[in-house]
């Protein structure tokens, strides 16, 4: 027997405010948040199809930033924030068949930001344009040190495997690369496996996310489908986690009728805290065995805690997604299954801004409050 239209409706709606109840309220004591898109704030990075670079590789003019701009890293310097964003130019076809660079946006409210007209990093003639030719630079984080270098871990892409690498830089303009993450660990055993999304250990120092050793060692959760942990010495070359089997640890893992049932993504940089390491990252919904009440093929926020004496160790994990696609902005675009892809994370004025992709076109924001 139907339910009169009355009913369906009173239905409806409370189960929409006990969805909305469970993502922005509710959270655990050790979890960031909650995250609230400011009113009348849409996307703060658009494509701009009149932008135009003198491509090292082709040796003409491009439409960089033409297509899709999306996936930002984010950081504070000089009492400004900035964004370093995907860009994907308008050759090509097809989600990963553009050629993407990285550029830089900045403002002084974290709201409202001005671009740069070109790139900062990109594919040229060097040293690694064997490995980001054709495909180029994607999805950036950013974290700082002590001692004020920028440490930025994004994805070589040559449209056929891609490899997590590093740049560093003092002003967050000139980029020096420094290769594969994972090229000299263990005989390069891992150079050429697929590896991506690289989510470094950061402590919030005078306000500002800065890379943070435990155990004498620095700490990065990366990897796309599971999740795996590497160590380095010097934020430039990381040794991967292996089990006894002598494959990559799986820290986390997908699971079944969740929100990350299809696979789980590291994203901004994770962050010491006096109950442990929280990392947030990204789960898709798979389309056979997911969350129901996400749409197919969604990625949306999720949020995990770890141990801060031993990083292999997950403590706690929400299960249901912190921030998910709302937005028809987040569901419409190269993507329309619907993403919020979170990658950029800052703490400015003492509030907390997340940063991420929506539908791998444009760049959101959402606000949190509180410290840690």
């Amino acid at each position: 027997m139907k339910r009169p239209f009355r009913l369906r409706i009173i239905c409806i709606l409370s189960a929409a405010l006990l969805a909305s109840s469970a993502l922005a309220g509710n959270l655990p004591e050790w979890a960031l948040g909650p995250f609230v898109r400011p009113a009348g704030v849409g996307p703060v990075i658009r494509p701009n199809p009149v932008s135009v670079f003198m491509c090292p590789m082709r040796n003409e003019q491009v439409h960089w930033q033409g297509l899709h701009t999306f996936n930002p890293a984010a950081t504070v310097m000089n009492g400004r924030v900035y964004l370093l964003y995907r860009a994907e130019d308008d050759t090509g076809n097809g989600i990963g068949g553009h050629t993407s660079r990285i550029g830089i946006a900045s403002s002084s409210d974290a709201i409202r930001f001005h671009k740069r007209e070109v790139p900062v990093l990109f594919p040229a003639v060097d040293s690694q344009q064997v490995y980001e030719q054709g495909g180029g630079c994607e999805d950036p984080r950013l974290v700082c040190t002590i001692s004020g270098i920028y440490v930025l871990t994004y994805t070589q892409w040559d449209r056929k495997t891609a490899r997590l690498a590093v740049a560093t830089s003092r002003d967050l303009i000139h980029w020096t690369k420094q290769g594969s993450i994972f090229a000299k660990a263990l005989k390069g055993k891992y150079l050429n496996t697929w590896s991506k999304s690289g989510s470094i250990v950061t402590a919030l120092r005078n306000g500002k996310l800065t890379a943070a050793k435990i155990n004498g060692r620095y700490w990065m959760y990366w990897g796309e489908g599971c999740l795996g942990l590497a160590y380095s010495n010097n934020l430039k070359d990381w040794t991967i986690v292996e089990d006894k089997q002598g494959n990559p640890l799986k820290v986390m893992d997908k699971r079944p009728g969740s929100f990350d049932s299809d696979l789980v993504e590291a994203g901004p940089a994770a962050i010491v805290t006096s109950r442990g390491i929280v990392l947030l990252y990204n789960g898709k919904n798979s389309s056979s065995s997911g969350d129901p009440t996400i749409d197919p093929g969604a990625y949306s926020a999720g949020q995990a805690l770890l141990s801060s004496k031993d990083p292999t160790k997950v403590i706690s994990r929400l299960n249901t997604p912190y921030f998910r696609p709302e937005k028809d902005f987040e569901k419409t675009g190269q993507y329309p299954s619907g993403t919020t892809f979170t990658e950029g994370l800052t703490y400015f004025k003492g509030k907390w801004y997340l940063y991420y992709g929506c539908a791998d076109s444009l760049v959101g924001v959402a606000v949190g409050e509180g410290d840690l």
